[in-house]
């Protein structure tokens, strides 16, 4: 190979590793960005739990306690 050529292959091998290194950060910031939103659905969720088990008990009896209709 000339001296041309492997001056050339590297130029392009420098240019492909500064665009995966850029696509590597940005993927990074995603993933890291997703974390958080993710953590703060747990949270959410984990929030909105405890909300309903405080409420106060339904005056309406679960569907197994239901005597049956009346028969005429």
């Amino acid at each position: 190979m000339n001296e041309k050529s492997l001056e050339t292959r590297l130029e392009e091998l420098e240019t492909r590793l500064a665009f995966q290194d850029d696509v590597i950060n940005t993927l990074n910031e995603q993933v890291a960005r997703q974390e958080l939103e993710l953590r703060e659905l747990w949270d959410a969720k984990r929030h909105l739990h405890k909300q309903i088990k405080e409420m106060a008990p339904s005056n309406i009896k679960p569907e197994e306690e239901e005597a049956p209709p009346p028969h005429y």
